[in-house]
């Protein structure tokens, strides 16, 4: 299976063909909710946690090209906001090949430590509690494939967005300053052992909105933070291995940047040296199509979207890749 099939869906040029042998009821079919709705909501994007081989080349990169913002460099790690919506936190892994994402942790609301804390184990999570400084509380508990998930309060790295970051980067910058502003998560590309029953986990626990289910994939609305894509196998699928080892790979990000020109968004990435594919998820050429974007690599590997998604447009790419037979199923950002 290629990464450009991954990226369009199995089912996005029709139903019952070799790419995708189910009828389009049967390829799409709702599975029993895992378990029962919890009530929380996604109210912020606390932090994403990379793996990173040479993690302070990596943040320089991040600042000079995406605009993002050092916070802190312990020697271990550097955290970094984005805006005033989202946090990475690059842990140093010198033993590593590339750079991987390793977990996730959103901000949920209501927050009571000991209801969550006891929903999570009602639901068998197992949730493991930590805490920190300033009334930060937290839990990490394991979603059906093993991916880290952390929930927490509002105290924790999203409080500290509010002040202004002083770390200064100890690698050099890699090029010049791009000045463009990273103002929405476009999507995650997680891909996973059984997607149905994935999107199920995260829309039943965190409040999480399906967009439409495509048959190998689906989109899903973490509040007014962006979307992330679950792909995997459909359990309703002859041909899905049920005995499979269960695992989960955050394969790549794209973020929605701004300003955004096709043409100059490319020219500030080719003059510093980076690798570009146009990625618009149709066979359309990218000043027409519905949907634009463009891949790249990190210093340390990690495949970088970088799109032209913002909130008012956040459905452009799942629009731009529905199959005909799913007409109407999802064109509208709310």
């Amino acid at each position: 299976m290629s990464r450009s099939a991954l990226a369009q869906g199995m089912c996005q040029k029709g139903y019952e063909t070799k790419a995708c042998p189910l009828p389009v009821d049967r390829a799409t079919a709702s599975i029993p909710a895992i378990f029962p709705r919890t009530g929380w909501q996604t109210v912020a994007l606390d932090h994403i946690t990379f793996d990173v081989p040479d993690y302070r080349r990596e943040a320089a990169f991040y600042v000079a090209l995406m605009g993002w913002t050092l916070r802190s460099d312990d020697g271990a790690q550097a955290i970094l906001d984005i805006g005033s919506w989202g946090s990475v936190v690059l842990k140093s892994a010198p033993n590593s090949r590339r750079a991987a994402v390793k977990g996730f942790c959103f901000v949920i609301e209501p927050w009571d430590a000991r209801r969550v804390e006891a929903a999570l184990q009602v639901r068998g999570l197992n949730p493991v509690r930590e805490d920190g400084r300033s009334g930060f509380e937290s839990f990490h508990f394991k979603d059906p494939d093993g991916w880290n998930v952390q929930i927490c309060n509002d105290k924790g790295i999203a409080s500290g967005r509010r002040a202004r970051p002083l770390a200064a980067l100890e690698a050099p910058a890699p090029f010049e300053a791009t000045r463009w502003k990273t103002v929405w998560l476009d999507h995650l590309s997680f891909r996973v052992t059984n997607y149905k029953e994935t999107a199920s986990f995260y829309a039943n626990l965190l409040g999480w909105k399906p967009v439409y289910d495509e048959g190998s994939q689906i989109e899903l609305k973490i509040g007014d933070i962006g979307d992330i894509i679950v792909r995997g196998g459909n359990q309703f699928d002859p041909g899905f291995d049920r005995n499979a080892q269960r695992a989960a790979q955050l394969d790549h990000i794209s973020f929605g940047i701004a300003p955004w020109d096709t043409d100059a968004v490319r020219a500030a990435l080719e003059t510093r040296k980076l690798f570009v594919r146009v990625d618009t998820s149709t066979p359309d050429e990218i000043h027409v199509a519905p949907y634009k974007s463009y891949h790249t690599f990190t210093p340390n590997n990690f495949d970088l979207q970088i799109s032209f998604v913002s909130r008012s447009n956040r459905l452009a790419q799942p629009n731009a890749v529905r199959p005909e037979a799913l007409a109407g199923a999802a064109n509208r950002p709310d």
